[in-house]
Protein backbone atom coordinates (compact mmCIF):
# COMPACT_ATOMS: atom_id res chain seq x y z
CA UNK A 1 0.00 0.00 0.00
CA UNK A 2 1.15 3.12 -0.95
CA UNK A 3 0.07 6.80 0.47
CA UNK A 4 1.81 8.42 -1.97
CA UNK A 5 -0.54 7.65 -4.88
CA UNK A 6 -3.29 8.48 -2.58
CA UNK A 7 -1.36 11.82 -2.67
CA UNK A 8 -1.17 12.03 -6.31
CA UNK A 9 -5.05 11.09 -6.91
CA UNK A 10 -6.15 14.38 -5.05
CA UNK A 11 -3.64 16.51 -7.77
CA UNK A 12 -5.52 15.40 -10.42
CA UNK A 13 -8.99 16.96 -9.23
CA UNK A 14 -7.65 20.29 -9.82
CA UNK A 15 -6.54 23.57 -7.73
CA UNK A 16 -9.76 24.44 -6.70
CA UNK A 17 -10.50 20.78 -5.74
CA UNK A 18 -7.13 20.86 -3.56
CA UNK A 19 -7.86 24.01 -2.00
CA UNK A 20 -11.13 22.74 -1.00
CA UNK A 21 -9.48 19.65 0.33
CA UNK A 22 -6.82 21.06 2.25
CA UNK A 23 -9.44 23.48 3.44
CA UNK A 24 -11.44 21.00 5.12
CA UNK A 25 -8.17 19.77 7.27
CA UNK A 26 -7.93 22.76 9.34
CA UNK A 27 -8.25 21.76 12.80
CA UNK A 28 -10.71 23.93 15.40
CA UNK A 29 -7.06 25.91 16.34
CA UNK A 30 -6.66 26.31 12.27
CA UNK A 31 -10.13 27.80 12.10
CA UNK A 32 -10.07 29.97 15.35
CA UNK A 33 -6.42 31.02 13.70
CA UNK A 34 -8.43 32.22 10.30
CA UNK A 35 -11.55 32.91 12.47
CA UNK A 36 -8.98 35.40 14.36
CA UNK A 37 -7.10 36.51 11.46
CA UNK A 38 -10.19 37.67 9.00
CA UNK A 39 -11.54 40.31 12.58
CA UNK A 40 -8.49 41.44 13.28
CA UNK A 41 -8.58 42.77 9.39
CA UNK A 42 -11.81 43.94 9.33
CA UNK A 43 -10.72 45.79 12.82
CA UNK A 44 -7.66 47.45 11.17
CA UNK A 45 -9.64 48.48 8.23
CA UNK A 46 -12.36 50.20 10.02
CA UNK A 47 -9.71 51.74 12.65
CA UNK A 48 -7.03 52.67 10.09
CA UNK A 49 -4.57 50.96 12.86
CA UNK A 50 -1.98 49.20 10.29
CA UNK A 51 0.12 47.29 12.73
CA UNK A 52 -3.54 45.66 13.88
CA UNK A 53 -3.26 44.74 10.07
CA UNK A 54 0.15 42.89 9.96
CA UNK A 55 -0.79 40.91 12.95
CA UNK A 56 -4.40 39.75 11.06
CA UNK A 57 -2.80 38.79 8.18
CA UNK A 58 -0.42 36.86 9.88
CA UNK A 59 -3.03 34.76 11.74
CA UNK A 60 -5.04 34.44 8.81
CA UNK A 61 -2.33 33.58 6.12
CA UNK A 62 -0.65 30.98 8.94
CA UNK A 63 -3.15 28.12 8.54
CA UNK A 64 -3.63 28.64 4.93
CA UNK A 65 0.27 28.18 4.41
CA UNK A 66 0.13 24.88 6.79
CA UNK A 67 -2.56 23.53 4.84
CA UNK A 68 -1.02 24.16 1.82
CA UNK A 69 2.13 22.81 2.68
CA UNK A 70 0.78 19.61 4.59
CA UNK A 71 -1.31 18.61 1.22
CA UNK A 72 1.60 19.19 -0.97
CA UNK A 73 3.80 16.82 1.23
CA UNK A 74 5.05 13.66 -0.77
CA UNK A 75 5.73 11.08 1.91
CA UNK A 76 5.65 7.72 0.56
CA UNK A 77 4.87 5.27 3.25
CA UNK A 78 3.84 1.60 2.89
CA UNK A 79 1.65 -0.37 5.29
CA UNK A 80 0.64 -3.62 6.42
CA UNK A 81 -1.22 -5.86 7.81
CA UNK A 82 -1.32 -9.08 9.82
CA UNK A 83 -3.61 -11.22 11.55
CA UNK A 84 -2.86 -14.04 14.36
CA UNK A 85 -4.72 -16.01 13.66
CA UNK A 86 -7.30 -15.26 11.04
CA UNK A 87 -9.92 -17.50 12.39
CA UNK A 88 -10.42 -16.95 15.83
CA UNK A 89 -13.28 -18.85 18.26
CA UNK A 90 -16.12 -16.46 20.07
CA UNK A 91 -14.83 -15.02 22.78
CA UNK A 92 -11.06 -15.15 22.37
CA UNK A 93 -9.05 -12.51 20.89
CA UNK A 94 -6.65 -12.25 18.29
CA UNK A 95 -4.32 -9.81 17.67
CA UNK A 96 -3.59 -7.59 14.95
CA UNK A 97 0.12 -6.41 13.80
CA UNK A 98 0.43 -3.18 11.77
CA UNK A 99 3.51 -1.75 9.57
CA UNK A 100 4.23 1.07 8.32
CA UNK A 101 7.38 1.45 5.68
CA UNK A 102 9.30 4.80 4.72
CA UNK A 103 9.87 4.06 1.14
CA UNK A 104 10.68 7.81 0.63
CA UNK A 105 14.04 9.14 0.76
CA UNK A 106 13.14 11.84 3.71
CA UNK A 107 12.14 11.62 6.90
CA UNK A 108 8.67 11.74 8.01
CA UNK A 109 6.99 14.12 10.23
CA UNK A 110 4.72 13.20 13.04
CA UNK A 111 2.20 10.57 12.07
CA UNK A 112 -1.20 9.77 13.69
CA UNK A 113 -2.03 5.86 12.22
CA UNK A 114 -5.13 4.46 12.49
CA UNK A 115 -7.47 0.88 11.91
CA UNK A 116 -10.93 0.61 10.83
CA UNK A 117 -12.62 -2.20 12.52
CA UNK A 118 -16.56 -2.67 13.20
CA UNK A 119 -17.82 -1.71 16.36
CA UNK A 120 -18.38 -5.09 17.64
CA UNK A 121 -14.33 -5.56 17.47
CA UNK A 122 -13.32 -2.72 20.16
CA UNK A 123 -12.62 0.47 19.85
CA UNK A 124 -10.40 1.90 17.14
CA UNK A 125 -7.32 2.11 17.39
CA UNK A 126 -5.52 5.04 16.90
CA UNK A 127 -1.44 5.32 17.43
CA UNK A 128 1.78 8.14 17.39
CA UNK A 129 4.21 7.45 14.91
CA UNK A 130 7.49 9.19 15.72
CA UNK A 131 9.40 10.75 12.64
CA UNK A 132 10.33 7.47 10.58
CA UNK A 133 13.43 7.62 9.04
CA UNK A 134 14.04 6.80 5.34
CA UNK A 135 14.28 3.94 4.92
CA UNK A 136 12.91 2.78 8.55
CA UNK A 137 9.85 0.66 9.80
CA UNK A 138 7.37 1.30 12.74
CA UNK A 139 5.23 -1.76 13.96
CA UNK A 140 2.67 -1.58 16.64
CA UNK A 141 0.00 -4.08 17.78
CA UNK A 142 -3.62 -4.22 19.01
CA UNK A 143 -6.56 -6.56 20.37
CA UNK A 144 -9.72 -7.55 18.97
CA UNK A 145 -12.38 -9.39 20.51
CA UNK A 146 -16.00 -10.54 19.40
CA UNK A 147 -18.60 -12.53 21.18
CA UNK A 148 -20.55 -12.91 18.03
CA UNK A 149 -19.52 -15.35 15.20
CA UNK A 150 -18.89 -13.67 11.85
CA UNK A 151 -16.76 -12.23 9.36
CA UNK A 152 -15.30 -9.07 9.79
CA UNK A 153 -13.59 -6.86 7.52
CA UNK A 154 -10.38 -5.04 8.74
CA UNK A 155 -9.39 -1.80 7.14
CA UNK A 156 -8.47 0.43 5.62
CA UNK A 157 -5.62 1.60 7.47
CA UNK A 158 -5.94 5.60 7.22
CA UNK A 159 -2.81 8.09 8.05
CA UNK A 160 -3.28 11.35 9.92
CA UNK A 161 -1.08 14.10 8.74
CA UNK A 162 -0.49 17.34 10.83
CA UNK A 163 2.01 20.21 10.61
CA UNK A 164 4.07 21.49 14.08
CA UNK A 165 1.35 24.01 14.79
CA UNK A 166 -1.38 21.59 14.92
CA UNK A 167 -3.51 23.97 12.41
CA UNK A 168 -4.39 21.52 9.87
CA UNK A 169 -4.66 17.82 9.41
CA UNK A 170 -5.20 15.51 6.55
CA UNK A 171 -6.26 11.80 6.24
CA UNK A 172 -4.49 9.27 3.50
CA UNK A 173 -6.36 5.96 3.44
CA UNK A 174 -4.78 2.48 2.14
CA UNK A 175 -6.83 0.23 -0.14
CA UNK A 176 -6.44 -3.33 1.23
CA UNK A 177 -9.19 -4.85 4.18
CA UNK A 178 -8.08 -7.86 5.74
CA UNK A 179 -11.02 -10.02 7.01
CA UNK A 180 -11.11 -11.67 10.45
CA UNK A 181 -13.14 -14.61 11.00
CA UNK A 182 -14.86 -15.65 14.30
CA UNK A 183 -15.82 -18.81 14.42
CA UNK A 184 -18.17 -20.63 16.88
CA UNK A 185 -16.34 -22.32 20.03
CA UNK A 186 -15.55 -25.82 20.07
CA UNK A 187 -15.84 -27.60 23.03
CA UNK A 188 -13.59 -30.83 23.57
CA UNK A 189 -15.68 -34.20 23.28
CA UNK A 190 -14.90 -37.30 25.19
CA UNK A 191 -13.92 -40.56 22.94
CA UNK A 192 -17.62 -42.67 23.78
CA UNK A 193 -18.40 -44.57 21.15
CA UNK A 194 -21.75 -44.12 20.09
CA UNK A 195 -24.57 -46.16 18.04
CA UNK A 196 -23.19 -46.99 14.20
CA UNK A 197 -19.78 -45.90 15.09
CA UNK A 198 -19.01 -50.26 14.82
CA UNK A 199 -20.43 -50.51 11.24
CA UNK A 200 -17.93 -47.52 10.53
CA UNK A 201 -14.61 -49.55 11.70
CA UNK A 202 -15.54 -52.88 10.46
CA UNK A 203 -17.38 -54.84 7.43
CA UNK A 204 -20.63 -53.14 7.19
CA UNK A 205 -21.86 -51.67 4.39
CA UNK A 206 -21.67 -48.25 6.50
CA UNK A 207 -17.86 -47.68 4.79
CA UNK A 208 -16.71 -45.47 2.19
CA UNK A 209 -13.56 -46.37 0.75
CA UNK A 210 -10.77 -43.54 1.57
CA UNK A 211 -9.85 -42.88 -2.38
CA UNK A 212 -6.21 -42.91 -1.00
CA UNK A 213 -4.85 -44.31 -4.38
CA UNK A 214 -5.44 -45.39 -8.04
CA UNK A 215 -5.58 -48.96 -7.13
CA UNK A 216 -8.50 -51.07 -8.91
CA UNK A 217 -11.25 -53.48 -7.32
CA UNK A 218 -9.47 -56.55 -9.08
CA UNK A 219 -5.49 -57.34 -10.15
CA UNK A 220 -4.55 -55.04 -13.14
CA UNK A 221 -1.68 -54.77 -15.28
CA UNK A 222 1.72 -53.76 -14.66
CA UNK A 223 2.12 -50.12 -14.61
CA UNK A 224 6.20 -48.42 -14.70
CA UNK A 225 6.95 -47.39 -11.22
CA UNK A 226 4.67 -50.74 -9.54
CA UNK A 227 6.20 -52.43 -6.68
CA UNK A 228 7.23 -55.79 -8.14
CA UNK A 229 6.54 -57.53 -5.05
CA UNK A 230 2.64 -57.05 -6.00
CA UNK A 231 2.86 -59.04 -9.05
CA UNK A 232 -0.11 -61.30 -8.89
CA UNK A 233 1.28 -64.44 -10.54
CA UNK A 234 -1.79 -66.87 -11.16
CA UNK A 235 -3.28 -63.44 -12.88
CA UNK A 236 -0.40 -63.10 -14.94
CA UNK A 237 -0.55 -66.69 -16.19
CA UNK A 238 -3.70 -66.32 -17.03
CA UNK A 239 -3.75 -62.98 -19.25
CA UNK A 240 -0.48 -63.70 -20.50
CA UNK A 241 0.73 -60.47 -19.17
CA UNK A 242 2.10 -59.07 -15.43
CA UNK A 243 -0.80 -58.23 -12.99
CA UNK A 244 -0.23 -56.66 -9.90
CA UNK A 245 -2.50 -57.25 -7.07
CA UNK A 246 -4.87 -54.17 -5.01
CA UNK A 247 -3.32 -53.32 -2.01
CA UNK A 248 -5.83 -53.22 0.94
CA UNK A 249 -7.88 -49.81 1.18
CA UNK A 250 -8.30 -48.23 3.88
CA UNK A 251 -11.70 -47.78 5.24
CA UNK A 252 -13.45 -44.52 6.76
CA UNK A 253 -16.37 -44.23 8.85
CA UNK A 254 -18.89 -41.75 8.13
CA UNK A 255 -20.68 -38.62 10.21
CA UNK A 256 -23.24 -36.18 9.38
CA UNK A 257 -23.76 -33.50 10.74
CA UNK A 258 -27.53 -32.10 10.92
CA UNK A 259 -28.25 -28.66 11.95
CA UNK A 260 -31.42 -27.14 12.13
CA UNK A 261 -31.69 -23.99 11.25
CA UNK A 262 -35.24 -22.42 11.62
CA UNK A 263 -36.09 -19.28 12.75
CA UNK A 264 -39.55 -20.41 14.10
CA UNK A 265 -37.54 -23.54 16.11
CA UNK A 266 -35.15 -20.72 18.28
CA UNK A 267 -36.09 -18.27 20.16
CA UNK A 268 -33.97 -15.35 21.78
CA UNK A 269 -30.80 -13.70 20.47
CA UNK A 270 -26.97 -13.09 21.49
CA UNK A 271 -24.05 -15.66 22.82
CA UNK A 272 -26.48 -17.60 25.39
CA UNK A 273 -29.20 -18.27 22.85
CA UNK A 274 -30.07 -21.46 21.99
CA UNK A 275 -29.61 -21.13 18.49
CA UNK A 276 -26.10 -20.40 19.41
CA UNK A 277 -25.72 -22.93 21.50
CA UNK A 278 -26.85 -25.31 18.46
CA UNK A 279 -24.27 -24.00 16.16
CA UNK A 280 -21.13 -24.28 18.50
CA UNK A 281 -22.17 -28.31 19.12
CA UNK A 282 -22.69 -28.91 15.62
CA UNK A 283 -18.65 -27.39 15.61
CA UNK A 284 -17.46 -28.97 18.43
CA UNK A 285 -18.77 -32.78 17.33
CA UNK A 286 -17.64 -31.88 13.35
CA UNK A 287 -13.86 -31.52 14.89
CA UNK A 288 -14.47 -34.18 16.84
CA UNK A 289 -15.34 -36.85 14.31
CA UNK A 290 -12.69 -35.13 11.49
CA UNK A 291 -10.16 -35.90 14.44
CA UNK A 292 -11.14 -39.28 15.19
CA UNK A 293 -10.54 -40.50 11.10
CA UNK A 294 -14.40 -39.82 10.17
CA UNK A 295 -15.38 -38.47 6.78
CA UNK A 296 -17.87 -35.57 7.97
CA UNK A 297 -20.37 -33.48 6.19
CA UNK A 298 -22.02 -30.62 7.33
CA UNK A 299 -26.26 -30.56 6.61
CA UNK A 300 -28.69 -28.03 7.15
CA UNK A 301 -32.47 -28.17 7.24
CA UNK A 302 -32.96 -26.52 3.85
CA UNK A 303 -31.04 -29.47 2.38
CA UNK A 304 -27.56 -27.63 1.78
CA UNK A 305 -24.48 -29.72 2.50
CA UNK A 306 -21.64 -27.98 3.43
CA UNK A 307 -18.43 -28.55 2.36
CA UNK A 308 -19.32 -30.34 -1.21
CA UNK A 309 -16.06 -31.02 -2.65
CA UNK A 310 -16.70 -35.29 -3.04
CA UNK A 311 -19.05 -36.36 -5.07
CA UNK A 312 -21.02 -37.22 -1.76
CA UNK A 313 -20.52 -33.88 0.19
CA UNK A 314 -18.11 -35.51 2.30
CA UNK A 315 -15.49 -34.06 3.53
CA UNK A 316 -12.38 -35.30 4.85
CA UNK A 317 -11.39 -38.61 3.07
CA UNK A 318 -9.79 -36.49 -0.15
CA UNK A 319 -8.49 -33.75 1.86
CA UNK A 320 -6.35 -33.04 5.23
CA UNK A 321 -8.26 -32.56 8.35
CA UNK A 322 -7.32 -29.33 9.01
CA UNK A 323 -8.86 -28.27 5.54
CA UNK A 324 -11.76 -29.91 5.86
CA UNK A 325 -12.24 -28.19 9.32
CA UNK A 326 -11.50 -24.63 8.18
CA UNK A 327 -14.19 -24.79 4.99
CA UNK A 328 -16.72 -26.16 7.86
CA UNK A 329 -15.94 -23.53 10.28
CA UNK A 330 -16.04 -20.47 7.79
CA UNK A 331 -19.39 -22.00 6.71
CA UNK A 332 -20.95 -22.23 10.68
CA UNK A 333 -19.41 -18.62 10.93
CA UNK A 334 -21.96 -16.57 9.38
CA UNK A 335 -24.24 -19.80 9.35
CA UNK A 336 -28.09 -17.30 10.02
CA UNK A 337 -31.90 -18.33 10.91
CA UNK A 338 -33.18 -19.87 7.51
CA UNK A 339 -36.86 -18.82 6.49
CA UNK A 340 -37.74 -23.21 6.31
CA UNK A 341 -40.34 -24.32 8.20
CA UNK A 342 -40.09 -27.71 7.86
CA UNK A 343 -36.97 -30.72 7.90
CA UNK A 344 -38.37 -32.37 5.12
CA UNK A 345 -35.83 -31.07 2.45
CA UNK A 346 -32.76 -32.57 4.96
CA UNK A 347 -35.39 -35.98 4.65
CA UNK A 348 -34.88 -35.95 1.03
CA UNK A 349 -31.31 -36.08 0.98
CA UNK A 350 -31.08 -38.28 3.69
CA UNK A 351 -33.45 -40.89 2.25
CA UNK A 352 -30.43 -42.17 -0.27
CA UNK A 353 -29.26 -43.75 3.05
CA UNK A 354 -25.20 -44.41 3.40
CA UNK A 355 -24.88 -41.41 6.08
CA UNK A 356 -23.06 -43.53 8.48
CA UNK A 357 -23.83 -41.77 12.33
CA UNK A 358 -26.03 -39.38 12.34
CA UNK A 359 -25.79 -36.14 14.87
CA UNK A 360 -28.60 -34.18 14.81
CA UNK A 361 -29.45 -30.49 16.69
CA UNK A 362 -32.69 -29.71 16.99
CA UNK A 363 -34.75 -26.91 18.05
CA UNK A 364 -38.30 -26.62 19.01
CA UNK A 365 -39.73 -29.70 17.00
CA UNK A 366 -44.12 -30.15 16.69
CA UNK A 367 -45.75 -33.13 16.23
CA UNK A 368 -45.42 -32.90 12.48
CA UNK A 369 -41.52 -32.02 12.69
CA UNK A 370 -41.05 -34.60 15.24
CA UNK A 371 -42.52 -37.39 12.99
CA UNK A 372 -40.18 -36.06 9.86
CA UNK A 373 -37.38 -36.28 12.21
CA UNK A 374 -38.00 -39.62 13.47
CA UNK A 375 -37.41 -41.05 10.23
CA UNK A 376 -34.79 -39.92 9.35
CA UNK A 377 -33.61 -42.87 11.89
CA UNK A 378 -34.41 -45.10 9.11
CA UNK A 379 -31.35 -44.19 6.93
CA UNK A 380 -28.64 -43.84 9.27
CA UNK A 381 -26.51 -46.70 10.91
CA UNK A 382 -26.93 -44.64 14.08
CA UNK A 383 -28.45 -41.66 15.50
CA UNK A 384 -28.05 -39.32 17.96
CA UNK A 385 -30.38 -36.22 18.40
CA UNK A 386 -30.18 -32.59 21.02
CA UNK A 387 -33.28 -31.56 21.41
CA UNK A 388 -32.71 -27.69 22.36
CA UNK A 389 -36.32 -26.54 23.97
CA UNK A 390 -35.79 -22.91 23.52
CA UNK A 391 -39.00 -22.07 25.58
CA UNK A 392 -37.28 -23.66 28.62
CA UNK A 393 -34.23 -21.39 28.01
CA UNK A 394 -36.25 -18.28 28.91
CA UNK A 395 -38.12 -19.53 31.87
CA UNK A 396 -38.52 -21.39 35.17
CA UNK A 397 -39.25 -25.39 34.92
CA UNK A 398 -41.55 -24.93 37.30
CA UNK A 399 -43.24 -22.56 35.57
CA UNK A 400 -43.84 -24.45 32.41
CA UNK A 401 -45.07 -27.60 32.56
CA UNK A 402 -47.33 -27.58 29.32
CA UNK A 403 -44.05 -26.97 27.72
CA UNK A 404 -41.77 -29.10 29.49
CA UNK A 405 -44.28 -31.93 28.99
CA UNK A 406 -44.66 -31.76 25.05
CA UNK A 407 -40.69 -31.49 24.34
CA UNK A 408 -40.39 -34.69 26.64
CA UNK A 409 -43.20 -36.34 24.08
CA UNK A 410 -41.06 -35.22 21.26
CA UNK A 411 -37.58 -37.06 22.77
CA UNK A 412 -40.13 -40.37 23.31
CA UNK A 413 -40.85 -39.77 19.55
CA UNK A 414 -37.33 -39.78 18.47
CA UNK A 415 -36.48 -42.70 20.95
CA UNK A 416 -39.36 -44.85 20.13
CA UNK A 417 -37.94 -44.55 16.22
CA UNK A 418 -34.33 -45.64 17.30
CA UNK A 419 -32.31 -42.42 18.27
CA UNK A 420 -30.50 -41.82 21.45
CA UNK A 421 -32.50 -38.15 21.94
CA UNK A 422 -31.09 -35.77 25.09
CA UNK A 423 -32.63 -32.90 26.07
CA UNK A 424 -30.98 -29.69 26.53
CA UNK A 425 -31.19 -27.81 29.32
CA UNK A 426 -30.64 -24.00 29.62
CA UNK A 427 -26.77 -23.83 30.87
CA UNK A 428 -26.06 -27.73 30.04
CA UNK A 429 -22.61 -28.25 28.16
CA UNK A 430 -22.28 -30.32 25.04
CA UNK A 431 -19.48 -32.18 27.17
CA UNK A 432 -22.32 -33.23 29.57
CA UNK A 433 -25.03 -34.29 27.10
CA UNK A 434 -22.14 -36.39 24.97
CA UNK A 435 -21.65 -38.26 28.07
CA UNK A 436 -25.25 -38.51 28.94
CA UNK A 437 -25.79 -39.58 25.36
CA UNK A 438 -23.59 -42.49 25.73
CA UNK A 439 -24.92 -43.73 28.63
CA UNK A 440 -28.30 -43.67 26.91
CA UNK A 441 -26.93 -45.89 24.28
CA UNK A 442 -25.48 -48.00 26.72
CA UNK A 443 -28.37 -48.44 28.65
CA UNK A 444 -30.15 -49.03 25.72
CA UNK A 445 -28.45 -51.61 23.96
CA UNK A 446 -28.05 -53.90 27.54
CA UNK A 447 -31.91 -53.36 27.94
CA UNK A 448 -32.72 -51.61 30.50
CA UNK A 449 -34.77 -49.21 28.74
CA UNK A 450 -31.92 -46.04 28.83
CA UNK A 451 -33.19 -44.40 31.67
CA UNK A 452 -31.43 -41.23 32.41
CA UNK A 453 -31.39 -38.06 33.88
CA UNK A 454 -32.63 -35.45 31.22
Amino acid sequence: MDAGGTDRSHDDRGESGGIRTALTGLTTRGRSFLAAGIAAAVCAYVLGQSDLLRVGLLLGVLPLVCATVLYRTRYRVAGSRRLSPERVPAGSEARVHLRVDNVSRMPTGLLMLQDRVPYVLGPRPRFVLDRVEPGGRREVSYRVRSDLRGRYPLGPLQLRLTDPFGLCELTRSFSTHDTLTVIPRVEALPPVRLSGEAKGYGEGRQRSLALAGDDDVIPRGYRHGDDLRRVHWRSTARYGELMVRREEQPQRARCTVLLDTRGLAYEGAGPDSPFEWAVSGAASVLVHMLERGFSVRLLTDTGNSVPGEGADGFAGASQGTADAAGLMMDTLAVIDHSDGTSLSPAYDLLRGGNEGLLVAFFGDLDEEQATVAARMRQRSGGAVAFVLDSGAWAREPADVPGPLDRSEERLRMLREAGWTAVGVPYGATLEERWRLADRERTAVAAGTGGEGTR
